[in-house]
């Protein structure tokens, strides 16, 4: 079968385009919202023709998993690997590292793990946060030997550019940035979220003020690029995207392989005046509990993005011969959880961004090429991100599962599902995925209205187990129940304790110990704010001599 997959690669390798949208929620684009709830374009309030255009052109997945937060998809697809075996368990405004507080590195520890990371939470908290990694390892003497073959290293054959939101290089630490995992940097900034308009000063500050010990001569946080006389971000960027590949159009003696990570449409929520004012007065405004003027001219922006990168395509002539994927990067903010009710709703999924409900998880994925797949086609079986690494390599003729023998992927190329997708020559088998958030976070849980709890999930064919590290398990069917609406754990309770088990025994063995929860010592029960009371489940699972307890 694999030599038969060889035979069908195409002779002339594509160029591709990935675009990575930031906090796109599921229900946000109009043919995914018509996926699932039946509705009619005419009936919803956002509008996405461009980003539909790629669905009607293309393969969308209905099942496609991020993570809950940026920096850890971001990770995931740099590298092909569960975020948690990195970890990246969380994504943070710059905060302090022992790199960047040139402080010595305890054993055990990695130089670009934070020190601290928490959310002003108010109630009595059972646990406390783990740590996170903060920046991809690429080798340098701060990284213990540890050295990430980055998806831009792994396409030694291509001409590779990277635009937009990085994230994953320890804010701003020196030699962790685009151009030191193989991009050539057009434009980026090293943050979690950045102004629409007067970007440019934050993206290109040089000084230390904010890190004086760091070890470096200058932070090196951002550049913003070019000039091209946009004074919306989202523009901008998109214009720099357009000149890269008129300049490729000129340059052909290598495919290229465009990363643009969009910030659209993460906070801080800022619109074009006159888009703002059309949304604010369209009739629609309200569906399915989408109601904001300005998130949804930021959603027409990323749209317009899109429409703007495939009419450059069809102009330089390679439309016929790239690759084009569209992905956020996790679920919707939703409003029903966020501490000011802003952002978008993903009903009929639960939850949102930070969650590891549906909502929070499941994303759109979207695959245009054209001549070499069918268009109007969806895929129903279940990915996640890390499959997006040896996708990628796959449609530029690599085998990921070669390019790097000490390179062990958790991905797994989906490219076959494109054209199966049905997935009846089960050429993707990968049937467990994982995800693990250990942290207390200001969101409410879509459970109940108190601060979200440390979380971690696994996946197994039909059904997903989430666990809640204050000791409660949620099971679902999700290929009956894809909206988390019959929680199973009471009635199923042999398959609920075979999937946490399963899950406690991946986290023992694939994530380092500093990046679990740890019980607060000076947690008062009596005090507790939630109805049920903490129940420690995990420590009997806690790692001895590299053995696992069970």
């Amino acid at each position: 079968m694999e030599k038969k997959a060889q035979e069908e690669k195409p002779s002339s390798r594509p160029n591709i385009i990935f675009i990575l949208a930031d906090d796109y929620g599921i229900m946000d684009s109009r043919a995914y919202a018509h996926k699932f709830t039946g509705a009619e374009a005419s009936e919803m309030f956002y509008e996405t023709p461009n980003i539909d255009r790629l669905i009607n052109e293309g393969v969308a997945f209905s099942q496609a998993y991020a993570n809950q937060l940026c920096s850890p998809t971001r990770a995931s697809i740099m590298t092909g690997k569960y975020a948690a075996r990195l970890g990246f368990t969380t994504a943070m405004p710059p905060r302090q590292t022992y790199y960047n507080q040139d402080m010595p590195v305890p054993k055990g520890y990695a130089s670009h793990d934070v020190l601290e990371h928490k959310d002003p939470i108010l109630i009595e908290q059972a646990l406390i946060n783990s740590t996170s990694n903060s920046a991809v390892p690429t080798g340098t003497r701060h990284d213990a030997g540890r050295d990430e073959l980055s998806i831009a290293e792994a396409l030694k054959d291509y001409h590779s550019a990277f635009i937009g939101k990085w994230h994953i290089g320890g804010f701003g630490a020196k030699g962790y940035q685009p151009a030191d995992q193989g991009f050539e940097p057009l434009a980026w900034f090293d943050a979690g979220g950045s102004a629409y308009y007067d970007w440019k000063t934050g993206w290109d500050n040089k000084t230390k003020t904010r890190f004086p010990k760091i070890p470096q001569e200058k932070w090196e946080m951002g550049n913003s690029g070019q000039e091209t006389n946009e004074d919306y971000l989202t523009d901008d960027l998109t214009v720099q995207a357009l000149n890269y590949i008129d300049k490729r159009s000129k340059i052909k003696e290598k495919p290229f392989f465009l990363y643009f990570s969009h910030f659209a449409v993460h906070a801080p929520y800022q619109g074009k005046e006159n888009e703002v004012t059309y949304f604010e007065n369209k009739p629609t405004k309200g569906w399915n509990g989408h109601k904001d003027p300005v998130y949804a001219s930021m959603i027409k922006s990323l749209d317009r993005s899109v429409g703007r990168i495939l009419r450059k395509l069809e102009e330089t002539g390679f439309d016929e011969n790239t690759l084009v994927v569209f992905m956020s990067d996790n679920g919707g903010i939703d409003s029903k959880i966020t501490p000011r009710g802003d952002g978008t709703d993903n009903a009929p999924f639960l939850g949102g961004k930070a969650c590891l409900t549906e909502g929070g998880i499941r994303v759109p994925l979207i695959f245009r090429w054209k001549g070499k797949i069918k268009g109007g086609e969806w895929v129903d079986v279940p990915i996640d991100c890390t499959d997006i690494y040896p996708t990628i390599l796959d449609a530029a003729g690599y085998d990921a599962k070669t390019i790097s023998k000490t390179n062990s992927l958790d991905g797994q190329s989906i490219l076959p599902l494109l054209a199966d997708t049905e997935n009846s020559k089960k050429s993707y088998s990968k049937k467990t995925h994982y995800w693990h958030y250990p942290f207390n976070v200001i969101y409410n849980s879509p459970y109940e209205p108190y601060p979200l709890t440390p979380h971690s999930a696994i996946r197994d064919g039909d059904y997903k187990l989430i666990f809640d590290w204050y000791g409660r398990l949620h099971l679902y069917n999700i290929a009956e129940d894809p909206f988390e609406s019959n929680d199973l754990a009471l009635e199923m309770t042999d398959l609920r304790d075979t999937l946490f088990k399963k899950l406690m025994t991946w986290l023992t063995i694939n994530v380092e110990q500093r990046y679990w929860p740890t019980l607060n010592p000076d947690y008062n029960p009596n005090k507790e704010s939630r109805d049920t009371p903490f129940v420690n489940l995990f420590s009997e699972f806690k790692s001895n001599k590299g053995k696992i307890q069970l």
